[in-house]
């Protein structure tokens, strides 16, 4: 049965994209089936997997909105094991359009449902807000990932989304746990960052992955030219630390 993680923080530019690419890219380079679905109506997860935007015809907005078959939306990737199902722009104004379904906060979870046991996991990438569609990743979802970039404001707004958490698992989904917070553009040379490591690492102790992000050019590189960075340059520091977060995802799900 799969397990369903969504990335999420309500604050814009902390990696989640990023973060959501290439951690799936690494656990189906370790042999797992991954789903990406991208709940992003900036669509760059899906084109941060070589998906041409413009060329396609089914995406998860019309899976949520017009009821189309969840199976039309799904595309292959270069990986062997990674499928997407792509975001669109209209999504953006999908959560009004949801206003008026009954349920509207369990669509998603009712969307994957027949899909869930065909892959070992599948990761929802979440829009920069903490507006419906996020609320349904998160109900949908068995657990959370929250990215944390390593730069001052940090902390600021994660209580907000904490407190989020807290309501949907108190009132939508019992089963929702945080699989883990992910210090990302983490750059040792810098007081600040490992200030910030310190102070994340008080604040959540086990909860933090000891797997830590690292500031890397190739890593901001990957994404222009629809490549996850394990098939952009599988050397680079960005391609091993994703490498290593995936085996921590996969060791702590053995263990749980």
């Amino acid at each position: 049965m799969g397990k369903i993680i969504a990335l999420a923080n309500q604050k814009g530019g902390v990696g989640k994209t990023t973060t959501t690419i290439n951690l799936a890219a690494s656990l189906a380079t370790l042999e797992k089936t991954v789903l990406v679905i991208d709940a992003d109506p900036q669509a760059n997860a899906s084109s941060g997997l070589g998906v041409d935007i413009s060329a396609i015809d089914c995406s998860i907005y019309e899976c949520i909105i017009d009821h189309a078959d969840i199976r039309d939306a799904m595309y292959t990737t270069d990986i062997e094991g990674l499928d997407i199902i792509p975001s669109h722009v209209n999504l953006v104004g999908a959560e009004i359009e949801m206003l008026e379904m009954d349920n509207r906060e369990q669509v998603l979870k009712n969307l994957l449902e027949p899909i869930k046991k065909e892959y070992d996991y599948i990761l929802i990438d979440c829009s920069p807000s903490l507006g419906l569609i996020t609320v349904n990743a998160l109900t949908a979802a068995d657990s959370v990932i929250i990215p944390v970039q390593c730069e001052y404001f940090a902390l600021e707004g994660i209580s907000k989304l904490l407190n989020t958490i807290k309501i949907i698992k108190s009132r939508l989904n019992t089963r929702l746990e945080i699989e883990g917070f992910l210090l990302t553009m983490y750059d040792q040379r810098l007081r600040l960052a490992n200030q910030i490591y310190d102070e994340v690492k008080r604040h959540f102790q086990e909860l933090v992955f000891k797997t830590v992000i690292q500031r890397n050019v190739k890593l901001s590189e990957s994404p222009s030219h629809g490549l996850p960075v394990i098939l952009y340059d599988a050397d680079s520091t960005g391609a091993k630390n994703h490498l290593s977060l995936a085996k921590e995802i996969i060791n702590k799900n053995k263990k749980g």
